[in-house]
């Protein structure tokens, strides 16, 4: 099998481990399988695919759109190096308000599957990073929705000892106690 599946502290979160062939012209690694990925619990159909380039200091965040708009990710960080942040918001979760922090680096070649009702976000911590996810919704303006980055409720340890840079957006999304779902 070309990947390992492990699941994170949110089981519902899974870290995806490429199998990486290489030799002395490089590398080849397959990043998703349908196959593989639907026998290790992810059935789900990707219908679009985003890519974004941020530099340092940038973080994305916290973003996502509400049901029945609500998408289902793959992250990868094709280059430089990231900590990509998922936070539960499905309200009957044992493991509601929580949240998982992954780095995900052109080293590794990690993904982070986040399944939907998840708020999602990352830091950049190298130069820049590109970002290569897949989703299951297409992006719909109506649906889309945000929670404060550093929200006290929600207490993201983001592994940073830095002033992020936002965008105008971020730096004004709601509270966390403040989002009817």
């Amino acid at each position: 099998m070309p990947f390992e599946f492990e699941k994170q502290a949110i089981e519902d979160v899974i870290l995806v481990k490429p199998k990486l062939m290489g030799d002395n012209r490089g590398f080849f690694m397959e990043t998703y399988k349908k196959s593989d990925f639907f026998a290790n619990g992810i059935n789900v159909e990707f219908v679009q695919d985003n890519h974004s380039k941020s530099c340092s200091h940038v973080l994305r965040g916290l973003h996502f759109q509400k049901p029945p708009y609500a998408q289902a990710k793959l992250v990868r960080c094709s280059k430089g190096k990231i900590y990509d942040v998922a936070v539960d918001l499905r309200k009957n979760s044992k493991t509601f308000a929580k949240y998982v922090r992954i780095e995900l680096s052109e080293e590794n070649k990690h993904l982070l599957y986040i399944p939907e009702g998840f708020a999602h976000g990352f830091v950049v911590l190298s130069d820049f990073a590109e970002i290569i996810y897949k989703t299951s919704s297409e992006y719909n303006p109506n649906a889309d929705c945000g929670i404060f980055w550093r929200d006290k409720d929600l207490n993201v340890d983001w592994g940073i000892d830095f002033e992020p840079i936002l965008s105008e957006k971020d730096k004004c999304q709601p509270e966390f106690k403040e989002i009817i779902l």
